[in-house]
């Protein structure tokens, strides 16, 4: 099994002949892929030792061609910015992304030339080439360019780099100035109607995660900071909820950090509806999460397995198949559309400012502009013809949609089969605090009739474990 050592110091494992291999990351290739060293040794004490000296042969060179000064070619000015002015701001995630784009696609193609000499026409040459056949993988499924937006971001790291070269006086004007690049383009986006979203929470409702997706549609949180939530954050009182965190996954490890922003951090209020079914689900959960993870304990929702449940969900419910940030979108296109204003808006989703709103929600924007016309026509010169045709129109009913039936129920709520047309069987086998199952069942002749009936015998296992579990420690 790999042993990590401390972070950018390569890694030790035990090879199956009984020797210790280390291995480092010198540098990359051409396609952006990294080239490794390594050395062997029969002890892991030797082997760290070995790795050490060799990590410190390629650092030596390394930090004498990385002084500061006009002879650099702009990939030693781009490392050393990257290092030393960049990276110490960034969260891991942001790390990789920025590597990414610096080690595979900037230094590759523009590395060797000397700082003082990248032009504008190299830049400009590089960002076509991206554009062309920059992709380095999948080109199966994606095809050879780049898009637009990772071009863009390309050019915001190299523009970056050589401000800070010019405010050095390593050279004297910016050769990024002035390039062409692509458009930037409207966010893509797609909004659940109503109807999809009736379908959306009855289908959540059967999948056991109602509760999940009615706080997000009626928030519109980050899915990071959703599953980050605890019932500490909940005032069941005021109906006040407190986002202070969010859970990612980095390195193959969930991680709970602050938010990215100090705008992140805020307080919602929350629609008593809201407030009522989150009090009645809580009695449910035996955590500190308000959606903890079915399989680790004192462990939030993964957040890949939120998207994917949510996949399921709409597949079933025959909604359009959308992105877990959507349902986001879909919470502040509703919220403009009933009323709410920018402003308000923006600090309740948690942007910078309230023109990051407006560049994202521009069509929600238009359509509110459209509805003000029609206002201010109504109150000059009566009724629209719009008003009219609506004014005759009857109000839609609710779906008529039934949930499909899916094979996985919330842990903790037991399981049902169908023995015949007319018997149904719930059983509830949780583990006792002397670690043993102990299972029960009941027995109903309609699957509603079973559902109320077992919910019953699980409250009172539950509170028997709880019994139990206090005598054991007295």
């Amino acid at each position: 099994m790999a042993k990590s050592t401390k972070r950018g110091g390569g890694s030790i494992h035990l090879r199956k002949d009984g020797r210790w291999e280390g291995r480092f990351v010198v540098g990359y290739d051409e396609r952006g892929y990294p080239k490794t060293k390594n050395c062997l040794a029969r002890t892991k004490k030797e082997c760290l030792e070995k790795l050490r000296a060799l990590r410190a042969s390629y650092e030596a060179p390394e930090k004498k061609e990385r002084s500061i000064g006009p002879g650099m070619t702009f990939g030693e000015w781009m490392d050393f910015w990257y290092r030393n002015y960049c990276r110490p701001g960034l969260r891991p995630n942001t790390q990789g992304a920025y590597e990414a784009m610096i080690y595979k696609h900037i230094l590759p193609a523009l590395g060797q030339i000397p700082l003082g000499k990248l032009s504008q026409l190299d830049l400009q040459q590089f960002y076509t080439q991206l554009k062309t056949s920059g992709r380095l993988t999948r080109q199966e499924l994606y095809g050879p360019s780049l898009s637009d937006r990772t071009v863009r971001s390309c050019h915001a790291n190299c523009r970056a780099a050589l401000d800070k070269a010019v405010e050095e006086g390593l050279i004297a004007t910016n050769p990024a100035d002035g390039c062409r690049l692509p458009p930037k383009k409207g966010r893509e986006m797609q909004v659940l109607t109503r109807e999809e979203l009736q379908r959306l929470l009855i289908q959540a409702k059967a999948e056991g995660c109602y509760e999940l997706f009615l706080l997000e549609l009626s928030t519109g949180l980050r899915r990071g900071e959703l599953l980050a939530l605890q019932w500490e954050d909940l005032n069941e009182e005021t109906g006040e909820l407190r986002v202070e965190r969010q859970v990612t996954r980095t390195g193959g490890q969930l991680v709970v950090s602050t938010p990215k922003t100090k705008a992140s951090v805020r307080t919602l209020v929350l629609p008593p509806p809201v407030v009522e079914a989150l009090v009645e689900y809580r009695t449910t959960i035996h955590s500190r999460w308000m959606f903890p993870s079915p399989k680790k304990e004192d462990s939030p929702r993964d957040p890949a397995s939120c998207r994917k449940k949510l996949e399921t969900i709409l597949e079933r419910a025959g909604c359009r198949h959308v992105r877990f940030h959507d349902l986001r979108h879909t919470f502040a296109t509703e919220a403009l559309e009933h009323g709410m204003d920018v402003k308000t808006l923006s600090a309740v989703i948690g942007h910078v400012s309230a023109a990051t709103t407006l560049d994202i929600y521009t069509h929600v924007t238009d359509q509110m502009r459209t509805q003000a016309a029609e206002k201010i026509g109504r109150r000059m010169g009566g009724k629209s013809a719009a008003a009219r045709r609506r004014k005759k129109q009857p109000p839609k009913a609710m779906t008529d949609f039934q949930a499909q039936p899916g094979t996985r129920r919330r842990p903790g709520t037991g399981c049902i089969t169908q023995i015949n047309d007319r018997l149904w069987e719930g059983r509830y086998s949780p583990k006792w605090p002397d670690g043993k199952k102990h299972p029960r069942n009941i027995y109903a002749h309609s699957l509603a009739e079973c559902e109320e009936r077992l919910a019953a015998m699980i409250r009172e296992v539950q509170e028997e474990m709880a019994a139990a579990k206090a005598a054991m420690g007295a």
